[in-house]
């Protein structure tokens, strides 16, 4: 009996130890499971397993701080491809207190921590957030950057959470505590087109980060929380509050002293309150869309030759482009001062009528014209996919409200009780207008005004807007027939009206007599021209305009002698400038270069090149287009401008003056403008007024006098001349009618009849009135 109970009491605390080792066990095996679990975890975020995560590439490139720049032909920084505008602050240039604002508040343990504060966490949860935030600092950036929108559901927000987690370790192995911080501030938005807090020093206090005082620091600070519900603007009372929870915490952690805070405390909310301009309102916003379309091309056609892939926007390229920044500025300032004052004549011309701006048309068309306009805006679109019905969209263009905005030459200005439909037609009054120049003899463009205001009005008008181009396209007819048909200036041409299907008009109404091809181009004869392109036929011409850079359609039509096509001014300057460039036409070229972030070329741009006339056939159009500077439509330049130098130039006017055309060729720069109304209806109602010669021509000359100007710095001087072949007189001898070709053939003035209707009898009429000599 004793040895089994014996036994029984040594076989008992065995397998009570049994028991007790297995629990044991199963602790340091659940221990050790949770933290190879969570290893796991961190290790599967870490590897992308858990949804997209930032790589190393990606995290050693912030996109605040890799934009592309866009740098001009004179090392100007012009504008940038970045995802959001901000003006990024190095750390040096943050002041202490606003430092100290930040670290109290947010993250007072930053210095000592890797990136993940569990002391923080605590703090926040049993603060509820007012002690400090519960993320670190590095950890609140990591959001900012690569948490595109927090997630609602609990798990995958935990997992977004574990992500960024994983983000900010690494972000603190790549940057310096000062870097983070100085990033974190220029990363966060504060509203109100406050991004970054050199924006939001401006809009909120009218001033420079390095000037703000503690009070405006700890306000600026205090929206990190949320700087919709916390904005000194919106909320100034709640303001004030989370800012003195701020100066609290400066206290706690003696960033300031007791006495400081309660009289900083005790000082009022202010503000001063400013309206920065957007990125888009920029004149570059014209040819910086051009840009990005034609780099985002050839960047296709490099990842498929290389396999090597970029991004404008973070991948910190350096565009060198071939516009000069002061020519640039010039140009905008010579649409500026001329749209400034004709806009005031069109206002007055349109004063009181019920149709206006448009003319010509019915009340049901200009209902249509209002309707598109109002299709296109951000607020309808917004609507509809809300689900508003079309009376409701209605009651929202048409009730009068508070602010409505309203673009001028003098500014932006609001206007109280105003409603969207009337902003709408009042906009339809604004004359727009596209300069594009460039150098004839290698292609580079100096500058490029795309439009006004490109936060209104998002079209460019150098390359994108194709518009009807008048008579600036009978220098395409008249090349094409003294290259076809071998004829000289002095060659005439009957002026008599032309019997048949098609009888287009002058307009100035006189007939009868010849013409030589100088005058005929001088006073822009409409008759002369529609002679040539029967003696040339339309396809000849056509295909004078393809070789020339044209590559808009243009229809096989007779009326193309006039002026119905449709093209851009970017291709009219690039084909015209070959006649100043010895017959041979260059491709006009925005770009220069494009490097990497590390200086290597990834990118050399060789102009596109071809010869399309001899030489002489060029000078002799440059001969011909002289002749409407010097006493034909284009005759103001000298007489109202005081231009001396050579020009060649060409005034165009469109059906009823919907298009006024300039186009001013000089030995070493080639400038084409155009103005216009955003719709064709809207326009002057006299010629006198809308015609090339009044709308576009004084904004090439006041351009011009201001490069003259400092012609030195450009290379383009009113002394320059047009390269004259030597023997050129001789060719043009005007006793023989001897052409280029062949010196025996003596040109005569037989035509053939039209033989198709054309496409716009009014544009067969169309045609400009001479000027007043």
């Amino acid at each position: 009996m004793e040895n089994k109970n014996n036994t029984k009491k040594v076989t008992k605390p065995v397998k009570n130890k049994s028991f007790l080792g297995r629990i044991v066990t199963l602790i340091w095996i659940g221990f050790f499971a949770a933290i190879i679990g969570i290893a796991g975890i961190f290790w599967a975020a870490s590897n992308g397993w858990l949804g997209e995560i930032p790589d190393v590439r990606d995290l050693e490139n912030p996109d605040i701080y890799v934009s592309s720049e866009i740098i001009s032909s004179d090392g100007v920084l012009l504008d940038r491809f970045e995802t959001e505008r901000r003006t990024p602050v190095d750390y040096k240039d943050l002041p202490p207190h606003l430092v100290d604002a930040l670290l109290a508040k947010e993250d007072i343990r930053f210095f000592e921590h890797p990136g993940i504060d569990a002391k923080a966490a605590m703090r926040a949860v049993t603060s509820a957030g007012e002690a400090g935030g519960g993320s670190t600092i590095t950890q609140q950036l990591a959001k900012q950057l690569y948490t595109k929108e927090p997630s609602s559901n609990v798990i995958m927000r935990g997992l977004q959470k574990i992500k960024e987690w994983v983000t900010s370790v690494q972000l603190e192995k790549l940057y310096t505590k000062e870097e983070i911080i100085a990033m974190y501030f220029n990363k966060f938005d504060f509203i109100f087109g406050a991004k970054g807090i050199e924006s939001a020093s401006k809009v909120y206090f009218n001033k420079t980060t390095k000037e703000l005082d503690v009070v405006e620091a700890a306000t600026l600070v205090s929206m990190f929380q949320n700087p919709v519900a916390f904005n000194p603007i919106k909320y100034p009372e709640v303001s004030k509050e989370k800012r003195n929870l701020v100066i609290d915490q400066m206290v706690k952690y003696n960033k300031l002293s007791s006495a400081e805070g309660d009289a900083l405390k005790a000082k009022p909310l202010v503000t001063d309150r400013q309206y920065i301009t957007a990125q888009d309102e920029t004149y570059s916003a014209y040819f910086k869309t051009a840009l990005r379309k034609e780099i985002e091309e050839w960047l296709v056609e490099y990842e498929k030759e290389t396999g090597k892939t970029y991004n404008l926007d973070k991948d910190g390229l350096k565009i060198y482009v071939t516009l000069d920044s002061r020519m640039q500025l010039m140009a905008e300032d010579a649409v500026k001062k001329h749209l400034k004052t004709i806009q005031e004549r069109f206002f007055a011309e349109q004063r009181g009528r019920k149709m206006a701006p448009f003319y010509n048309i019915t009340e049901a068309k200009r209902n249509t014209l209002l309707d598109q306009a109002v299709k296109r805006t951000d607020l309808y679109k917004l609507m509809k996919e809300n689900g508003s019905s079309d009376e409701q969209i209605s009651t929202a263009f048409n009730t009068p409200r508070d602010s409505v905005k309203f673009f001028t030459w003098e500014g932006i200005k609001y206007m109280k009780d105003q409603t969207l439909m009337d902003s709408i037609i009042y906009h339809k009054h604004i004359l727009q207008a596209g300069l594009m120049s460039m150098d004839p003899k290698d292609g580079t463009i100096k500058a490029w005004v795309g439009g006004i205001n490109w936060d209104y009005f998002k079209y460019d008008h150098v390359k994108q807007a194709r518009r009807q181009v008048g008579s600036t396209f009978k220098p395409f007819v008249f090349a094409t027939a003294i290259n076809q048909l071998g004829l000289t200036p002095c060659h005439t041409i009957s002026n008599d009206r032309i019997p048949g299907k098609w009888s287009p008009r002058n307009a100035n109404g006189r007939y009868g007599g010849s013409q030589s091809l100088r005058t005929a181009l001088a006073q822009s004869t409409n008759v002369v021209a529609a002679r040539l392109i029967m003696q040339t036929g339309e396809e000849a011409v056509i295909q004078m305009a393809r070789d020339l850079g044209v590559e808009s359609p243009i229809t096989k039509d007779p009326t193309i002698a006039l002026g119905s096509a449709d093209l851009s001014l970017y291709e009219m300057v690039g084909a015209l400038s070959a006649f100043a460039n010895g017959g041979i036409y260059i491709k006009p070229q925005l770009i220069l270069r494009i490097e990497d972030k590390q200086g290597k070329v990834i990118r050399d741009y060789t102009p596109t090149t071809r010869e399309v006339v001899n030489e002489y056939v060029a000078y002799t159009m440059i001969d011909l287009m002289k002749g409407v500077s010097d006493g034909g439509t284009g005759s103001w330049i000298r007489t109202k401008y005081g231009i001396t130098s050579e020009v060649a130039g060409k005034t165009g006017t469109t059906n009823e003056n919907s298009d006024g055309w300039y186009m001013g060729l000089t030995p070493n720069l080639v400038t084409g403008v155009w103005v216009g109304n955003e719709d064709r209806a809207a326009h002057f109602g006299s010629t006198a007024n809308g015609q090339g010669a009044a709308t576009a021509l004084p904004i090439w000359a006041y351009y011009m006098q201001s490069v003259y100007s400092r012609g030195d710095t450009f290379g383009v001087l009113a002394s320059d001349k047009f390269d004259k072949p030597a023997d050129i007189d001789s060719r043009w001898d005007c006793s023989s009618l001897m052409g280029f070709h062949q010196y025996n053939q003596v040109h005569n003035n037989d035509i053939i009849e039209g033989t198709g209707e054309p496409l716009d009898q009014n544009a067969t009429e169309t045609g400009e009135e001479i000027i007043e000599q």
